[in-house]
């Protein structure tokens, strides 16, 4: 890890969860094997990345929740993988709820029991395919100044307030936009400036939401209604609204305990982003909806639950819990004696819905990468992208970038003279040997990796231990790990699946290359096949 912690422990906890890969068919075609949260961004495995924003936001109670299908596949690499294991400590924590599948939406994961056990406290929900460059101790300090309650930070029986809640967005169409990246509908109103916030701060980002949804269910609304309809009593609340339509939810989610409760109260609520903020950004100015949704209850501290009789019975607040009347609370006992006499102190406060915070990241091109890389187009194009950063060995480790490694190519005895790499936009891992006559350039190249003679990388991701035999030219590729690109092949962005022996002079273009009927390479057929090639590159030589 090329920093340190950058702040004492928050008291926070966060939560990363590692979903199926459904959007990479070609490399995770075997989920409980090779799970979507260990896949390589940059010769990182994934989940690395958002374990990292944890620790630069100064949480440390960090969980990653699996299925458990998946549960050995991610101990292997948490227990072996050398990213993983230099971690600092204390390391994450690995749950696998039994309830827990690859179709369990993500509010569905904090209703399960395993999951009510562990949340104690305010927590940070976050995806494994994220990467984020902005310090998310400033993104905590503007969820802090402007969402969380002190009285419910500091555990007041009475709270007239709650916590808030604090999600980002992201502008999807950038100088180098991505072909089919999902986006999001939302709508935000301003909150007040603050003259004394920096020029550069978050805060100077931060608005009101009020309304957000996938911009597929955005398009079959307005399918739906011929337009788009918008409710009077959210115009007459919001007269200043921003409407997006090009930015995606980065589903980081800052939100406080009670939330736990709210989603525990209402079983509709399948997934965090469109059901849980998007209906609590609706309650806000929605007449009726808190009291539909079971908010109200669920600040108090109390939830509606289904005994095994079949009836339903309201548990007692929590101990941070508030709001006495489903409607207001009562202050009559207030610590100072003298404070019953005030008529403006007695008096019941309305009991309010807390706000959701929209932070909007800038799409300057110099502004810190944020993303979510759930396509094999993101996968590449976040790779190539972090593979230009500068090596730790040049800026030194105090201004490197977090993402940065030690160098860019790790073990240079294992380059032959007479190639061609690019340092400046190039990785090659650990153990990787690159033949004479070869040419990689824009390329990020995993461990143990072979480039034989003569072949030709340009802006590719290689996993690792891939062999690209000799004369082989690859454009725009992908390739899963333990994968054999025959000699003489010519590939342009195409996705090769792991393990899988591409016959030598194949010539492909804009191809997913997967395994079917036997084609797929096992561990004992890959030795055979590398010992062949080295065969008949020994023939080779020794004839010439």
């Amino acid at each position: 890890m090329p920093h340190a912690i950058s702040m004492a422990a928050t008291g926070l906890q966060a939560l990363i969860l590692c979903g199926p890969g459904s959007s990479f068919p070609t490399f995770t075609t075997n989920p409980d094997e090779n799970p979507k949260a260990l896949l390589p961004i940059a010769n990182r495995p994934m989940v690395w990345y958002p374990i990292d924003f944890c620790y630069r936001t100064g949480i440390t109670n960090i969980t990653l929740i699996c299925p458990p299908s998946a549960a050995e596949a991610m101990t292997t690499a948490l227990n072996t993988n050398p990213f993983l294991t230099s971690l600092p400590h204390p390391r994450p924590d690995l749950l696998a709820p039994q309830g827990l599948d690859y179709n369990t939406g993500t509010a569905e994961i904090l209703r399960l029991p395993e999951m009510r056990e562990i949340v104690k406290c305010d927590l940070l929900v976050l995806p494994c395919d994220l990467v984020c460059e902005i310090g998310g101790d400033k993104l905590l300090q503007a969820w802090l100044v402007k969402a969380a309650s002190l009285a419910d930070l500091l555990g007041e029986e009475v709270a007239p307030y709650r916590s808030g809640g604090l999600g980002v967005w992201y502008e999807t169409k950038t100088g180098n936009p991505i072909k089919g990246e999902e986006t999001d509908f939302l709508a935000t109103t301003p909150i007040p400036k603050d003259s004394s916030a920096p020029k550069n701060s978050i805060l100077q980002h931060l608005s009101y939401l009020t309304l957000s949804m996938p911009t597929d269910s955005y398009n079959d609304l307005i399918e739906e209604k011929n337009n788009f309809p918008l409710r009077h009593g959210l115009l007459r609340k919001h007269p200043k609204l921003r409407m997006l339509t090009t930015h995606r939810d980065a589903h980081i989610y800052f939100l406080p305990k009670w939330i736990m409760d709210f989603v525990k109260g209402n079983e509709r609520l399948e997934s965090i982003g469109e059901d849980v903020v998007g209906w609590w950004a609706k309650a806000r100015w929605q007449t009726g909806l808190p009291e539909r949704l079971g908010l109200l209850k669920a600040l108090q501290g109390r939830v509606t639950t289904t005994d095994p009789t079949g009836s339903t019975r309201e548990e007692s607040p929590s101990p941070r819990g508030g709001i006495s009347n489903s409607q207001e609370i009562d202050n009559s006992h207030s610590a100072d004696p003298g404070d019953a006499h005030n008529p403006l102190l007695n008096k019941p406060v309305k009991a309010s819905v807390p706000p959701v915070l929209a932070y909007i990241h800038p799409s300057e091109p110099d502004a810190p990468l944020l993303r979510r890389v759930d396509t094999a187009q993101l996968l590449l194009a976040v790779s190539l992208r972090l593979a230009k950063l500068p090596p730790i060995e040049e800026t030194g480790p105090d201004t490197a970038s977090p993402f940065a490694h030690p160098n860019k190519i790790a073990y240079p005895d294992g380059v032959k003279p007479r190639t061609t790499i690019t340092r400046q936009d190039c990785l090659i891992a650990n153990n990787v040997m690159v033949d004479e006559k070869t040419s990689i350039k824009e390329s990020v190249v995993g461990a143990n990796c072979q480039i034989k003679e003569g072949a030709k990388l340009f802006q590719c991701l290689l996993m690792d231990d891939v062999v690209v035999e000799k004369g082989c030219k690859l454009t725009r590729c992908i390739l899963g790990k333990r994968s054999v690109i025959g000699e003489g092949s010519t590939l342009t962005d195409c996705e090769v699946q792991e393990n899988l022996l591409v016959e030598p002079r194949t010539d492909d273009k804009d191809n997913k290359l997967m395994s079917s009927s036997g084609l797929e390479a096992s561990e004992q057929d890959m030795q055979d096949v590398l010992q062949e090639f080295d065969e008949d590159a020994s023939n080779e030589t020794a004839f010439g």
